[in-house]
């Protein structure tokens, strides 16, 4: 499965990760959003977003540790999961970018633009590979 999870980067970027190697993704209190967590298994392989300003697919990282209860709460209905860094895009891939390209007029980031987790399609996955100018292949 193939995942893509939004960051305020003023809080927590793609550089916080690579920097700290890994981390807990927590403090996601959306529903869907938990529900999408919950379904995470490792090995899964995750997009970077960075929200605010940026707007745009930094790197793409993977889970580690499946769902457990958010460290970050005493209710025991919110999950994070434990992901790693694992590349980051060679050229990050804008919101504005896959707005312009038909073929992502139904991905969730455009559809559903307030979640902060969300499924991503293998061949999405992959055309936004390429947009950020690294092969694939690796991560299929």
């Amino acid at each position: 499965m193939f995942w893509l999870v939004k960051t305020d980067p003023d809080t927590y970027s793609w550089d916080n990760l690579v920097r700290d190697g890994k981390t807990i993704w927590d403090g996601v209190r959306n529903f869907q959003a938990r529900n999408y967590i919950e379904k995470m298994k490792v090995g899964d392989k995750l997009f970077v977003y960075h929200s605010q300003n940026d707007k745009a697919i930094m790197g793409i990282a993977e889970v580690i540790r499946e769902s457990f209860p958010d460290p970050t709460t005493d209710e025991p209905s919110w999950l994070a999961v434990e992901v790693i860094p694992l590349k980051k895009l060679v050229r990050p891939v804008t919101l504005t970018q896959l707005k312009e390209h038909s073929e992502f007029s139904s991905f969730p980031l455009i559809r559903q633009s307030r979640l902060s987790v969300m499924p991503v399609e293998k061949e999405e996955f992959r055309k936004i590979c390429l947009l950020g100018n690294i092969q694939p292949d690796e991560f299929l």
